[in-house]
């Protein structure tokens, strides 16, 4: 029986904002989601999410980039 699952690292999703590549997440739970993870597990506080302009997904953003749209 082959196995149906994907080998290798895991590459999300991403797209194009401004000048950098950010990490698309398909709801905003999702994204809430892992703003809490990345809080926990690396200290990282203060992500907010937001809708991509140029997408059907979500973004995290961190408190200077919020300041500056």
């Amino acid at each position: 029986m082959r196995n149906k699952f994907a080998t290798g690292p895991y590459e999300p999703k991403k797209c194009w904002v401004g000048e950098s590549q950010k990490i698309c997440y398909a709801t905003r739970d999702e994204a809430e989601v892992a703003a809490r993870v990345a809080e926990y597990e690396h200290g990282i506080s203060g992500l907010g999410v937001y809708k991509c302009e140029y997408g059907d997904h979500w973004h995290l953003t961190g408190s200077e980039e919020r300041e500056s749209k």
